[in-house]
């Protein structure tokens, strides 16, 4: 008789455990209730990953420069790997909401800058502005963008970098 009320015992002490585990993830897959962003504002969203142009210039190696070389470590140009920060400024509606200049991402700074804002906004139009400058200019912009969007309550719009497609781009 004790080997039988023994294993009934264990089985009961862990359906009850399961049971608790299960009532303990229940509870919190719908409770606290916990709201994402707030249901009377949209979202502009500014993403983007983008390598600037590299410090400094590519030099032509001399000929004398190429000889010294292994054969298979001979290339024309001599070019830095550090690549310069992104400028990047985005004005909404007459404000400007970010200004930075990011620097390039990687061990040796040859990577892309890397951005990524949200930005809540009431419902409505809104006028956008987004410049980016990824040469050593000092001033001024390489690149402008100017949108007017319609946005409404808890749309979302994604503002994007494409170098080959012209500059900003607007996804809804």
């Amino acid at each position: 008789m004790k080997t039988f009320f023994r294993p009934a015992g264990r089985y009961a002490g862990q359906a009850l455990v399961y049971l608790l585990f299960a009532a303990f993830l229940g509870y919190f897959a719908s409770a606290p209730k916990y709201t994402h962003f707030p249901p009377d504002q949209a979202l502009i969203k500014l993403s983007l990953a983008h390598g600037a142009k590299r410090v400094g210039g590519c030099r032509r190696f001399t000929r004398a420069e190429l000889q010294e070389m292994a054969p298979n470590m001979r290339r024309p140009l001599d070019c830095p790997r550090q690549r310069l920060p992104v400028v990047v400024e985005f004005v909404i509606d007459g404000k400007t909401r970010y200004s930075a200049a990011v620097p390039p991402t990687g061990l040796s700074g040859d990577g892309p800058s890397r951005i990524y804002q949200r930005f809540a906004v009431s419902p409505g139009k809104h006028a956008i502005v987004a410049r980016l400058r990824d040469s050593d200019r000092s001033e001024g912009f390489d690149y402008e963008t100017t949108a007017e969007i319609e946005l409404a309550a808890q749309q979302s719009v994604a503002i994007d970098f494409r170098q080959e497609m012209g500059g900003f781009l607007f996804r809804w």
